[in-house]
């Protein structure tokens, strides 16, 4: 398969998928833009909420998900946009609470899928939303991340980003992949689109759950 396929979101065909790449947020880790809003407001870093508002990735969010900037050079500049005098603590936890959480059917059918196939995940992210969601999100009974994936990919730890086709290049080569026998599931259409253009097989997650129904 040259060129990767869409597959349409109520039906996942398995056409000869050995393997499965996930992203992170809203395919799995519920998204809640607002919230993390009202919390930087609620610190005083008014500013900053804007950008979150705005839905603005350049300079200080971008930063932190290529892995150019630490959390507590991410904290300093916090500070110094808002002109507040929030300590490291709270502004992790402002920025925490754009996540909200993966529900255990996710969980549950991640484990099922693991069964028959190959799972990775690759996010852009940063490590402030990784701790805390490989700490708090993805224990499952007796699971954690490692029980779920295979290999995970993270934007900051490869100082790359979706839909930067080498990070997809990275995930083939490092996981010894063939694309054609991989589904990347993402909501961005870009990310898709990048990934199919390497031959990959793609599903381009619209609502959060659109995977766990197709199956």
């Amino acid at each position: 398969m040259a060129m990767g396929e869409t597959i349409k979101s109520e039906k996942v065909m398995k056409r000869n998928v050995k393997n499965i790449i996930f992203d992170l947020g809203c395919v799995l880790v519920g998204l809640d833009k607002q919230r993390c809003v009202r919390a930087f407001e609620q610190i005083g870093a008014g500013d900053v909420a804007s950008y979150v508002r705005d839905h603005r990735t350049a300079d200080l969010f971008f930063d932190i998900e290529i892995g150019q900037m630490s959390t507590e050079e991410f904290c300093d500049e916090v500070r110094r946009m808002s002109r507040c005098k929030a300590g490291n603590e709270d502004i992790v936890w402002a920025w925490n609470q754009l996540l909200s959480g993966i529900p255990d059917e996710k969980k549950q059918r991640l484990v099922e899928l693991k069964k028959e196939h190959r799972l990775f995940l690759l996010s852009n992210t940063n490590d402030m939303h990784w701790q805390k969601c490989a700490t708090d999100f993805f224990p499952y009974h007796n699971l954690g991340v490692n029980d779920y994936f295979e290999d995970v990919y993270l934007s900051y730890m490869l100082q790359l980003t979706k839909p930067d086709p080498k990070i997809f290049e990275t995930v083939l080569r490092r996981s010894q992949l063939q694309a054609a026998e991989t589904l990347f599931i993402d909501d961005v259409k870009e990310n898709c689109e990048s990934a199919a253009r390497l031959g990959i097989q793609v599903l381009h997650e619209t609502t959060g759950n659109d995977w766990i129904k197709g199956w």
